[in-house]
């Protein structure tokens, strides 16, 4: 080989690229972005990736009078939703050629930070379109994303959990006005929608717009003076602000959807030892090449969808 520490090269460079990677990866998406924020962008360790669930309230709880007789039944409250680990990966590779006439420590180190530019714009680019995914994708094997957990029927298996037989894991969810997002009639839904989602202090504080609604948001501020996000417009975002939610423009979200979020209820869970972790360089066994592998794995989860809706066509 043109290098004999080039594995070493290349292991090392993509170790050192690994953590711009992942925050690269979150503030490449404002749901992400939204959810480190929040801290509610984990790692986890085990089989599966287990969420629990606040299902009901204590039914033990009650007004009374002097030595009235207290309930002490015990209360089912909780339950957990369970979610399988999803797996990403990419790949730089260089052949034996390249090593010839990229010779030197610093030549070959420049040939691998275009390689790796463009490998971390392509697991940026895969995991923020799966993040709208409904999971089906690649026979399954993509991360469950909005499509999913916040779906346009309000049902589905989500987390082990079918929300046609257990009612409380279904989100909300509603049809556009005459089926179309229009200028005339999109905050008269987003108002019938965003009423369904508080509970208390909760409130939607993220809604995840396509084209289409966006557009139709955006027209309808027209004639007064737009608010924006300053935060969310700093980090590069084409964002507005709706009562107390930032509304974000996102081109990886269907473009006839507008989902309204309660961040607090979503959370990244992300394998500890897989988060955008560098594998071993390897020679391949029928080429002159050398190969490294990026390794990404976890899955969006969600403990209470009734605060999560869709607004869709």
């Amino acid at each position: 080989m043109a290098s004999p520490n080039l594995s070493e090269i290349v292991t090392t460079t993509l170790r050192n690229r690994s953590k711009t990677l992942s925050d690269n990866v979150s503030n490449h998406n404002a749901l992400l972005r939204r959810l480190r924020e929040n801290g509610n962008q984990t790692s986890v360790t085990g089989r599966d990736i287990v969420r629990e669930l606040e299902y009901a309230d204590n039914g033990t709880v009650q007004f009374y009078s002097g030595y009235e007789t207290l309930d002490v039944s015990p209360s089912d409250v909780l339950s957990a939703a369970v979610f399988d680990y999803k797996q990403l990966a990419g790949n730089v590779s260089i052949s034996g050629l390249e090593q010839i006439k990229n010779s030197g420590t610093e030549a070959i180190i420049n040939l691998l930070e275009a390689r790796i530019n463009v490998l971390e714009k392509s697991m940026m680019n895969s995991l923020s379109t799966s993040l709208y995914s409904d999971g089906t994708g690649t026979s399954g094997k993509e991360v469950g994303g909005l499509q999913l957990l916040v779906a346009d029927a309000g049902t589905g298996t989500v987390g082990g959990i079918n929300s046609s037989t257990f009612t409380f894991f279904q989100n909300v969810q509603t049809t556009a006005t005459s089926s179309a997002f229009s200028v005339a009639n999109v905050q008269t839904d987003m108002n019938t929608i965003y009423l369904q989602l508080v509970r208390g202090a909760d409130s939607p504080d993220l809604v995840m717009a396509g084209t289409n609604a966006y557009t139709a948001f955006l027209g309808s501020l027209q004639a007064i003076q737009r608010i924006t996000s300053d935060d969310m417009a700093r980090s590069g975002f084409t964002s507005l602000q709706y009562l107390n939610s930032d509304v974000v423009f996102d081109s990886a979200c269907n473009t006839n959807r507008m989902y309204f979020l309660n961040t607090d209820y979503l959370r990244l869970e992300v394998a500890a030892s897989r988060d955008f972790v560098p594998g071993e360089a390897k020679m391949s066994v029928n080429q002159d090449s050398l190969i490294t592998p990026m390794f990404w794995s976890g899955n969006l989860t969600c403990s209470n969808r009734a605060l999560q809706g869709v607004i869709h066509t």
